[in-house]
């Protein structure tokens, strides 16, 4: 039985320091487990870097070593206790948190390990689980042996039963017990890397092992005596006695006198009644349970008395829940003194869950044997038939006089040799268990498979003593095989090979070629705007062409190619017998040739399709099919991004560009969360007076493993894969905060601009988003500037110049970015509740020497003023771009010649 006391939490904590501090100087990481009351082992803390994941390796290389069995809880609990030897005692001027000082020992690391191990202690490598029972096959003297080799493993690739082991590197294990010897768990130090853990680690793990277990020692000390204070002192002498023996049973134990009163009650029935013996002893029924409960036991207290000997007064389920459920049995018995006078009742209570687990099982599986559906034959260890259950009769045709005492080779179809029986058999006797197929016969003679499970049954001395058969009849399984490979393979409405039919093929045709050196071409068709057809004539109408579209195709390709089709309106076709580029450009201008005739549908529509095609050449473009059938999907690809109705052959260079794209989608997922996305702020100035009137807040993402990577690459991949709302998001919100720490210093900054994206301003919830950021932030809108691109407003105008009046109803101040690259509408342009227009840096470059650029910055420039708008220009770095501007009015600019983008903390220039 496992000690059950609590362990505080503020012990927990003081270990769980003196853990982390140990695995800090260690570099280690480590985990103590302790045992329940349930005979469970359960994490109780770990250090901070351990994890879940490394700490299950261990389970994993216990556990999968030896096939597994299930121990019950008392008996693992007995022989673990009995093999874990208690550590060191910790001098009593020991603290109970370690200091670093504590950790000042010997460098000498053989003189360490003579002095932390001894041959009759135990270290030892256990895993962590979550209240899950332990598995084991080893025996005890097994388990003990393993402990004692187990000390110090500072190589786990030296020992081949922890090869497998990758995640742990290096391991020590010490045992903890309470003060009785009772084990109490493991503390676990252990390194992914050999050598992380050495002679030292153990010695600072076994200062916090003999630590722990000194105080196990105070913390039962004190609950025993908290515990016998409240329990109450026993009557007499005589009663310590006899209560000490009642208390070592887990049967609930008690005594009444011939009045009724409860004299005497184990540890058992306090826990189970949920109050002290203090409370239970000199007491009635009536009293501690209330007049109807207490009817009911007397009337079991009645019986024993009037029958004078022990009986069964209850058997009845305990438990609110189904799953606690227990079946307990109360005994009762009356007691008699020397003179045979009625003195009292003596009652017993135990739990005969197990009894009734069996009896269940007994009943149930007979239950099973006489209504399974399944043919069950149970023959002797002769192989002789004992019985057979209703359905075996269904199955065969036979009844049960005809079968009992006959052999099962009755049934022999004579498909199976010799052979194949001593096989059968010989795996049975050495198995114990044999499943397969066989076919045999009916009693009409006709023949049937089976799916067959034969099982030995052995005695309690492991003789064989019967053998027991479960068979299906597979009949109607066998006959829809054929249906159901067809359907496995093979696409249902072109009856073409569908993917995985066309990946075994090209896998073979790829084997072959490489044999004989031959080059294979595989050719990736997919129809042009497809959804056009299904959208405007209806599917059933799109189901037609591409039926007849696989007639076409397959009329095109020779006998020994292979066409599939492996999606909506996606083919592809296996050409061999190809030399070189020009017999694979051959082979797919006659598939292009089915395309040029219209497809004349149920409807009477003549309707014209155009197919893009990607082609990928064995060996040059892959060597195996998964290569090869990729790359040719890249091509095709390739073939639609430049204008479709079109080929193209596979590049390396666009794979390469693909994969890159890929890391680069991958690694923006998470590059909020690493914190790898920043902000940096450009400087505005007033071009007169050349003084500070705001900033832009430009993204910037250094990531750890691609480096800084340019906003111009990386956005819109954002925005392509639905990122670019939430970095959005977080551009608003991290500007508003710097906006509100440069207020809270007396700094002023004018407003901060934020790029809008499309995607962002499309959102019906952009202008609450705007709203909730500046609540959460404290940031005044009047320091806020947006800035939108005028095509992005152009997309929707309606749309925008409603959401943008409600911003700038809040004092939001908005700028139209990029200004003269899109195609505005001015009609649209004076509608637009905008304040800014910016002159978009393509036309800054090369004023005042470029006449085209001049004469267009003259034109915005007068355009916004005579719509009472600032214009700021933008990328502005000489002089002569900044003069020019100034003298023709720009109102701001912002660009290298003032100052590049800086990080917050270098801007204290622009700013004071």
């Amino acid at each position: 039985m496992m000690i059950d006391v609590p362990i505080s939490q503020q012990d927990l904590d003081n270990w769980l320091k003196d853990v982390n501090l140990v695995a800090e100087i260690s570099n280690s990481k480590a985990t103590l487990i302790a045992w329940n009351a349930a005979g469970e082992l359960s994490s109780m803390l770990s250090s901070d870097s351990a994890a879940d994941s490394e700490i299950q390796a261990i389970l994993c290389h216990l556990s999968g070593n030896h096939s597994a069995k299930t121990l019950p809880s008392a008996t693992l609990s007995a022989a673990t206790s009995s093999i874990a030897t208690q550590s060191k005692v910790v001098p009593s001027n020991t603290t109970s948190t370690l200091s670093s000082n504590t950790f000042e020992t010997s460098s000498d690391a053989q003189l360490a390990q003579e002095q932390l191990i001894s041959p009759n202690e135990s270290i030892s490598v256990l895993p962590r689980l979550a209240h899950h029972q332990i598995t084991t096959s080893l025996s005890l003297s097994e388990l003990t042996e393993l402990v004692r080799q187990s000390q110090l493993i500072i190589d786990t690739r030296q020992h081949s039963d922890w090869r497998t082991c990758s995640a742990i590197g290096s391991v020590i294990c010490l045992s903890l017990a309470w003060p009785s010897g009772a084990n109490f768990g493991f503390l676990c130090f252990y390194h992914n890397e050999a050598l992380g853990v050495d002679s030292k680690t153990l010695q600072l793990a076994k200062l916090i092992s003999d630590s722990i277990q000194r105080q196990l020692g105070e913390i039962l000390s004190q609950h025993s005596a908290a515990e016998a204070l409240s329990r109450g002192a026993p009557s007499c002498v005589d009663a310590v006695d006899l209560q000490t023996f009642i208390d070592s049973f887990e049967e609930h134990i008690w005594m009444k006198n011939a009045a009724g009163i409860y004299t005497l009650c184990n540890r058992s029935v306090e826990k189970a009644w949920e109050m002290p013996r203090s409370e239970i002893v000199g007491k009635s029924d009536v009293e501690l349970f209330g007049a109807e409960i207490a009817n009911i036991f007397l009337e079991g207290d009645r019986l024993a008395i009037e029958s004078g000997m022990p009986i069964i007064v209850a058997e009845c389920l305990d438990g609110n829940e189904t799953k606690n459920h227990l079946w307990l049995e109360t005994l009762k018995l009356p007691t008699l003194n020397p003179q045979g006078e009625f003195v009292g009742v003596i009652g017993m209570t135990r739990n005969i869950s197990k009894h009734k687990a069996v009896e269940e099982q007994l009943t149930l599986a007979t239950n099973v044997f006489k209504n399974s559906v399944e043919g069950v034959v149970v023959t002797d260890r002769h192989g002789n038939i004992t019985d057979v259950n209703g359905a075996f009769f269904e199955i065969t045709g036979y009844v049960r006089d005809e079968l009992i005492g006959q052999n099962p080779r009755i049934f022999s179809s004579g498909r199976h040799d010799k052979a194949f029986f001593d096989k059968l058999w010989n795996a049975l006797l050495a198995n114990g268990k044999w499943n397969g197929e066989i076919w045999n016969r009916r009693k009409n003679g006709t023949i049937f498979p089976q799916n067959i499970t034969i099982s030995t049954i052995y005695d309690e001395v492991g003789d064989v003593r019967y053998f027991v058969a479960v068979f299906a009849d597979i009949s109607a399984q066998k006959e829809n095989e054929a249906q159901l490979t067809h359907l496995a393979y093979f696409d249902p409405l072109t009856h073409l090979p569908n993917r995985m039919k066309f990946m075994m093929q090209l896998k073979q045709e790829v084997r072959q070629a490489k044999r004989l050196n031959l080059q294979l071409a595989t050719v990736m068709i997919d129809v042009d705007l497809f959804k056009h057809i299904n959208d405007s004539f209806g599917h059933s109408i799109g189901d037609e062409m591409l039926v007849e579209l696989a007639k076409r195709l397959r009329s095109q390709v020779g006998d020994q190619d292979v066409l599939s089709r492996i999606g909506g309106d996606e083919f592809v076709a296996l050409i061999s017998g190809i030399d070189n580029n020009e017999d694979a450009t051959v082979a797919i201008n006659q598939l292009r040739q089915v395309f040029e005739q219209p497809f004349i549908v149920s409807t009477g529509d003549h309707l014209r399709l155009t197919a893009s095609m990607g082609v990928s050449l064995y060996p040059n473009d892959g060597t195996d099919a998964d290569t090869l059938l990729r790359n040719a999907d890249a091509a095709m690809y390739r073939a639609k991004n430049d204008g479709r109705n079109n080929y193209a052959f596979y590049t390396e260079s666009l794979t390469q560009q693909s994969f890159e794209h890929l890391k680069l989608q991958s690694a923006l997922y998470g590059a909020i969360e690493q914190n790898a996305l920043y902000l940096m702020y450009q400087p505005k100035l007033d071009l007169v007076s050349r003084k500070t009137v705001g900033f832009e807040a430009l993204l910037r993402w250094h990531d750890p493993q691609l480096g800084l990577i340019s906003p111009a690459v990386f956005i819109p991949v954002a925005e392509k894969i639905g990122l670019i709302h939430e970095i959005g998001l977080w551009v608003l919100e991290t500007a508003c905060r710097q906006g509100m720490r440069w207020l809270s210093e007396g700094k002023h900054f004018g407003r901060i601009a934020v790029n809008v994206a499309g995607q962002q301003l499309q959102r019906s919830s952009f202008v609450d988003d705007v709203k909730r950021v500046l609540a959460e932030t404290g940031l005044p809108a009047k320091h806020l500037e947006l800035e939108v691109t005028e095509s992005v407003m152009m997309q929707n105008p309606d749309l925008a110049i409603r959401d943008l009046k409600l911003l700038g109803d809040l004092g939001i101040e908005l700028s139209v970015d990029d200004f003269g690259t899109g195609y505005s509408s001015l009609n649209y342009l004076k509608k637009l509740p905008i304040h800014k227009l910016k002159i978009d840096q393509s036309f800054v470059r090369d004023i005042p020497f470029d006449t085209n650029n001049t004469a267009i910055a003259k034109a915005v420039i007068a355009l916004g003023h005579a719509l009472k708008l600032d214009i700021i220009a933008e990328g502005v770095e000489t002089k002569e771009q900044a003069d020019f501007l100034q003298q023709n009015q720009c109102d701001q600019a912002q660009g290298y010649l003032f100052s590049r983008p800086q990080l917050p903390e270098d801007l204290d220039a622009f700013l004071s």
